[in-house]
């Protein structure tokens, strides 16, 4: 039990006390005191983006959904810049609304306003982004998701971006949610996957009643619409070719929202998982020759323990335990959980309960949600976005009754974690409809920043605050012509302990996110050893390298192994 601030003296004491009191109740305030991980810089900074969703009590679906958020360095300075996905108004006639953002990162963290300039102001009903060197120029290209056509920008250096959506292909009139570039049949180029939530039309939109009366956002299983997702195949020119049928994707189809994907059985071949909202999920297996198939149930990760489907909505794919394969760990509605997988060679099973994440993520509608070791100790921390779906009771703020607070959980060793106080690591909860979330080194000071799109209110760029505990060490991976190796995975020794990342950008909720790997290596002043396996299973071997720095490692300077 915590100590209290408050004294009074009594009894024998009372005339000692004042003399000794003032050094304990100090030392005791100090313990009381939590101390703050994040603090939102978003205007100072720079950055005045503000999400429409439009909503003007039509409860059209989208409007609850939307919101999404890139983090990569589109100019080739080596930081990153910021694209935001605006929402907008599905009324037909709308009045013209703020479009999506592009900020340029200027310098130590610093941002100005690039969108004209760089050509990716996109107008559509934006959900969703996906980065990526299609074209393998070295340039980090842009594909952006919307309720309707989806766009692809391509970077054509010096920050100035060409929509090459109709030449390219890739112009999907769906509802568009997440998606990845990835290289799933392994010929160095990277092909584009796209996950679609539902078959939605404003003309066919549904009326559902609220919980607290009158009239709310559906469930998406109201519509009875699950989509389709698709895969696009790089041909290589600037060309794709729409394969999803072929690729056995046609065997299986969700409402889709979040995309991860790697190699999860350590047989050298992309594997897909998508998170699907209220159906069960789909671990697509990639079986070779072009072609997948949906084993997320015999595998273990399609449904939670007690077989239920659930409302999946952000995911990622990341090795929790360090024991060289990749888990599985998703958000969901309130009164679900939050789900974690572990993978024990290719077969996942359900240790929610084991986490401590349990109780604590009943009560929340989790979206974006991302790993990493905010207080470099050498465990990794989690950040979970949340923020309703329905008016549900009790409200957390009653001007929005969708508000919620983000959640910061400190990493405990293994796949065990505890919850941070107060909620979101900010010094004092903040309560919003929390969507997008992307990750990275925003300010370039070695710890990992955070951005959160919030319906219908400012975007948060939360500056990691946090003390460090201890030393640290950020990769970048860059093959080529200088394209980022999406898929190598990343084994670094530093001080007798071994743990394992992989360059990968698509995980959250609707977001891409920093390429750039980043190690907290406690009280370990050097990196001994870097292993990496490039995507084609080539193995080098990097370092000593020196901590507390970024290092650039480029395919063909290290050591085989």
């Amino acid at each position: 039990m915590k100590s209290s601030c408050r004294t009074r003296p009594s009894g024998r004491g009372a005339f000692t006390l004042p003399i000794l009191l003032p050094a304990a109740l100090l030392a005791s305030c100090a313990e009381d005191v939590a101390p703050v991980w994040f603090e939102d810089v978003a205007l100072e900074v720079g950055v005045d983006f503000r999400h429409v969703s439009g909503f003007e009590t039509r409860y059209w679906f989208p409007e609850i959904m939307s919101g999404g958020v890139a983090l990569g360095d589109f100019d080739g300075d080596a930081d990153l810049d910021l694209y935001l996905v605006q929402g907008g108004d599905l009324q037909p006639g709308a009045a013209p609304v703020p479009t999506n953002r592009l900020y340029e990162n200027v310098g130590d963290g610093e941002f100005r306003d690039a969108t004209v300039d760089s050509g990716t102001g996109d107008i559509g009903y934006g959900m969703g982004c996906a980065t990526g060197d299609y074209d393998g120029d070295g340039d980090l290209d842009l594909y952006v998701t919307n309720v309707g056509p989806n766009v692809l920008y391509r970077n054509d250096g010096n920050l100035r971006f060409t929509d090459v959506t109709a030449e390219a292909g890739v112009g999907d009139v769906g509802w568009g949610a997440g998606a990845a570039f990835l290289d799933y049949d392994g010929d160095g180029d990277l092909d584009l996957f796209l996950v679609n939530y539902i078959g939605w039309a404003s003309s066919r939109e549904l009326e559902c009643p609220s919980s607290r009366g009158g009239r709310d956002y559906c469930n998406p299983n109201n519509y009875d619409t699950p989509a389709r997702d698709v895969l696009y195949r790089n041909d290589g020119g600037g060309r794709f070719t729409e394969v999803s049928e072929a690729a056995g994707l046609h065997a299986a189809f969700g409402n889709g929202l979040g995309i991860a994907w790697g190699d999860v059985n350590g047989d050298g071949r992309v594997d897909v998982y998508v998170a699907n909202d209220g159906m069960p999920n789909q671990l697509w297996m990639n079986v070779g020759g072009g072609r997948f198939e949906d084993r997320g149930l015999e595998a273990g990760c399609a449904v939670n323990m007690q077989g239920a489907s659930e409302a999946g909505m952000g995911v990622a794919m990341i090795d929790i335990d360090d024991d060289g394969d990749l888990d599985l760990f998703m958000t969901h509605l309130r009164n679900e959980t939050n789900t974690f997988y572990l993978n024990d060679r290719g077969l996942f099973t359900d240790r929610t309960p084991q986490t401590g994440l349990s109780g604590a993520s009943i009560r929340f509608t989790g979206f974006g949600m991302g790993f990493a070791d905010f207080d470099c100790d050498g465990t990794q921390d989690l950040y979970v976005a949340n923020g309703r779906v329905g008016r549900w009771i009790p409200a957390f703020d009653p001007g929005n009754p969708y508000a919620e607070p983000d959640q910061v959980f400190r990493g405990l060793g293994g796949t065990r974690f505890e919850e941070v106080m107060p909620r979101g690591g900010t010094a004092a909860p903040v309560y919003r409809t929390s969507r997008g979330t992307a990750f990275g080194d925003i300010d370039q000071d070695g710890d990992i920043d955070v951005v959160v799109v919030d319906i219908d209110a400012r975007v948060r760029i939360l500056r990691n605050v946090i003390a460090p505990k201890g030393h640290w060490t950020m990769l970048r991976l860059l093959e080529g012509a200088g394209s980022d190796a999406l898929g190598a995975r990343v084994r670094v020794t530093a001080g007798g302990r071994t743990q394992w990342r992989t360059v990968q950008t698509a995980y959250s909720y609707l977001a891409a996110n920093d390429p750039r790997v980043h190690f907290g290596l406690g009280p370990a002043a050097r990196v001994d050893e870097v292993l990496v396996q490039w995507p084609d299973g080539t193995r080098e071997v990097f370092g000593p390298l020196a901590a507390d720095k970024h290092h650039v490692l480029q395919r063909g300077t290290g050591r085989e192994r």
